[in-house]
């Protein structure tokens, strides 16, 4: 396309104007072709609204093809279908602020509620809300993510310093006290069944022992970078957003060892990180207001800017094929088509 631009411009200029003339306004000519041909080539997302005034945390695609999302302003979690428009609003209770939402069993959505202090699940089918409360003694936990570990019951994060475990099959709950206090934020599991959780406040990598509970505090080569959410790869390496620091970050657990990445730009701030089925690492830039690729094989960047400004993309999750933004600022979710995109 460029070149067929290039070509077909070019000779009108040549033959009407004088020479430098020519020459300004063949680089013109170049400079739109090049714009047009940038714009074709631009990432396609595909846009869906949410109810007014949602601030959309946090995304989870289930394995049914539906996307369930917490809609945080409004104490609401809801449920979209984008391949037929059908959608579903559960409020899930007065003074209800729900932050993380995963898929469990049977495509129930599992929700961490700061406003409640519990965890909640939403049935797939009746929509039926049940709560999980935090123990008396545990009040204002400001609940943040979960995750089910291969046991199936579910580790959760508080950002308030605390980290917990639920049995869904029993109701049991265990809290602990995170090290350093305030931070717990993002968690996941690996392949292998391994639990770890990032400290935004505390700027440390967490690995969880199941059976005792205890934290083993690993330290990433950037201070104060702002661990705030992780995800594991394929291989069990552990994928961190650094958000200070504007990095992304990886340690793996059989060499001990960790590796660090700057995104591209001035002043990055990584929030939401997600490695997808081929471990392509993607990653939200609040800075940018991007979608940013890493391919660790090659260590190469791309920077897909999001299709609104403002977006402020919290979370991101996904299924084979794709990649779900949850755009808090713009009251929207985000589909971006790895097939189509991707690299």
């Amino acid at each position: 396309m460029l070149e067929t631009c290039k070509a077909n411009h070019a000779a009108t200029v040549v033959a009407t104007m004088p020479r430098l003339v020519r020459m300004c306004a063949a680089l013109v000519v170049y400079a739109t072709c090049a714009v047009a041909f940038a714009q074709a080539q631009a990432p396609s997302f595909d846009t869906f609204n949410v109810p007014a005034g949602s601030g959309p945390h946090d995304v989870a695609p289930s394995p049914d093809g539906t996307v369930w999302y917490t809609a945080q302003s409004r104490g609401a979690v809801g449920r979209v279908d984008p391949r037929t428009g059908k959608t579903d609003w559960v409020a899930v209770g007065e003074g209800s602020a729900p932050h993380g939402v995963i898929v469990g069993p049977g495509h129930a959505a599992w929700i961490t509620d700061g406003g409640l202090n519990a965890i909640v699940r939403v049935d797939a089918k009746t929509l039926a809300v049940s709560r999980f409360p935090l123990p008396k003694d545990r009040p204002n936990g400001n609940l943040n993510t979960a995750v089910f570990d291969k046991h199936g019951h579910l580790w959760f994060t508080g950002q308030n310093g605390i980290y917990g475990e639920l049995d869904p099959a029993s109701g049991r709950m265990r809290v602990f006290d995170a090290p350093r206090g305030r931070g717990p934020y993002g968690i996941c599991v690996t392949p292998g069944g391994d639990l770890y959780y990032a400290s935004l406040a505390g700027s440390y990598l967490g690995r969880i022992d199941p059976v005792s509970g205890a934290t083993k505090v690993i330290e990433p080569p950037t201070r104060d970078q702002g661990a705030r959410r992780v995800w594991s790869d394929s291989k069990g390496r552990i994928w961190i957003s650094e958000w200070t620091a504007g990095k992304v970050g990886m340690f793996d657990p059989a060499k001990q060892q960790w590796r660090e990445w700057p995104l591209p730009g001035q002043g990055p701030h990584a929030y939401a990180i997600f490695v997808d089925d081929q471990d392509i690492v993607w990653l939200s830039e609040w800075t940018a207001n991007a979608l940013v690729r890493f391919d660790p094989r090659t260590e190469h960047f791309d920077v897909l800017k999001l299709p609104q400004a403002n977006a402020n993309v919290r979370q991101m999750m996904g299924r084979k094929g794709e990649v779900w933004l949850s755009a808090s600022g713009i009251d929207r979710l985000l589909r971006y088509d790895t097939h189509d995109g991707g690299k």
